[in-house]
Parts: structure tokens; C-alpha cells; sequence
């Protein structure tokens, strides 16, 4: 088995899936007492958060390199960031490093595959949804179309992952609104959604909405299985 490297913490209410998920995968597959070997550097999100809520985006890549970098000198074989938004910054991670990058959009197209779609609906924090760090490598790579939710929705999406979902607050009126921007997202012809935040799974079941739904920690963690083992 390899080891992995995890950046996490960005929140740690996903990241503890994660942890959860990657134990009971390798404990599913090879048996017995096995648990998943990694190596994980959790961050203090806010001054992230912050460097982010300024859009000083060469320090938040600055300080996830210096993070990535650490968890190589402990002796992963390869990096996971357990977030979807700091793939922004997954080339010039990986550029620094010597062990290759699992990229969350890897992960997502491995989850389409499974339910035949070609295109996608995608939530997540805004710059996920208005930037192309996912969407771009999922259309050229894979030939996936991506659609978002428009403004307002994008907005009351941004708002209640970091005031709501990254603090560990499921709220019943906020399900119902992601709910109600899924099925428009499906109108509008995505034959799946892409829950793009790893802590909209914390919130969203599938048993909630009429489409399959791909929950980005879960899929990461497939990634990641198949790698270490």
C-alpha cells in the first residue's frame, strides 16, 4: 500500500469524511484490522479564507505549496488537496512537487463515467463555478459540458458554504434552496450534478433530488483508493 498525502482543513468538516471514507475503503478491500496509510497536513482555514475573501490568491498558493511540501518530506506517494476550490492553485502545486497531484477533476470525470453523463451541473464556492480550474480540464481532457447555476443562485451558494457549511451548520431552508437549484440546473439539461464543494455532501442526500448526484469526496476518494492500492 502507498502512502497518501492530504491537505485538508479547508474545512475540516469535510475533511473528516475524507479521513472516514479513505479507512473504510482500504478496510473494505483488503479486510481485517487495514486502515488507509497517509500523511495529512490540516491548515487553520481562516487567514486562508481571508487571503481568498481579497483575491490574494499568490499568498493562499504560497502557503498550500509550503503545506504540500511537508507532507512530501514525511514520505507520501502522492498529494491530495480535500477541496475543490484550491485547485486553482493544483498546477503550481503540483510544479513544486516531486509526487503526483490527484486532481479533483480526474475525480469528478471518474464519477460521470459511472453515470453516463455529458453533462454536468456544478455547485460549489463561486470561484469554482465561475472559473475554469474544473470546468476547462473536464471539457478538454473528457468532453464534459459544465453548467452553472445563474448569479443570485451562484451568490446565496458562495455565501451559505462559508456562513453556513464550513461551520458545521446544516440548515433545513438552505437544503430546500440548493434542492430547488438542482432540479432547475437538470431543466436546463445537466443529466447530473456535481455536488463541487466538499461540504455540500454534508448537506445534500440523493435522496433529496430527481438526478444522480456526484459527491466530490467520495469521488476523490475512489481517485485515491485506486491509486495507494
Amino acid at each position: 500500500m502507498k502512502t497518501l498525502g492530504i491537505l485538508g482543513g479547508m474545512s475540516w468538516e469535510s475533511t473528516v469524511s475524507y479521513y472516514k471514507l479513505l479507512n473504510e475503503g482500504v478496510r473494505d478491500k483488503l479486510g481485517g484490522l487495514h486502515s488507509c496509510r497517509m500523511i495529512m497536513h490540516s491548515v487553520d482555514f481562516a487567514p486562508f479564507a481571508e487571503q481568498m475573501g481579497q483575491d490574494d490568491w499568490e499568498s493562499v498558493t504560497a502557503g498550500l505549496i509550503q503545506a504540500a511540501k511537508s507532507v512530501e518530506a514525511g514520505g507520501s506517494d502522492a498529494l491530495i488537496i480535500a477541496t475543490n476550490t484550491m485547485h486553482k492553485a493544483a498546477d503550481e502545486i503540483q510544479s513544486e512537487l516531486n509526487i503526483p497531484l490527484l486532481h479533483m477533476a480526474d475525480a469528478i470525470a471518474g464519477g460521470a463515467k459511472k453515470t453516463g453523463a455529458s453533462k454536468l451541473g456544478l455547485l460549489g464556492t463561486a470561484f469554482t463555478m465561475e472559473q475554469d480550474f474544473l470546468s476547462r480540464p473536464l471539457k478538454e481532457k473528457y468532453g464534459l459540458d459544465v453548467i452553472v447555476p445563474d448569479c443570485e443562485e451562484r451568490a446565496m451558494v458562495h455565501r451559505t458554504i462559508f456562513d453556513e457549511l464550513c461551520c458545521g451548520r446544516m440548515m433545513d431552508a438552505t437544503r430546500a434552496g440548493y434542492v430547488k437549484i438542482i432540479e432547475k440546473m437538470v431543466e436546463q439539461g445537466a443529466e447530473t450534478v456535481v455536488l463541487g464543494c466538499t461540504e455540500i455532501g454534508l448537506l445534500v442526500r440523493p435522496e433529496d433530488v430527481s438526478v444522480p448526484l456526484i459527491d466530490t469526496v467520495r469521488a476523490h476518494v475512489d481517485l485515491a483508493l485506486d491509486y495507494v492500492l
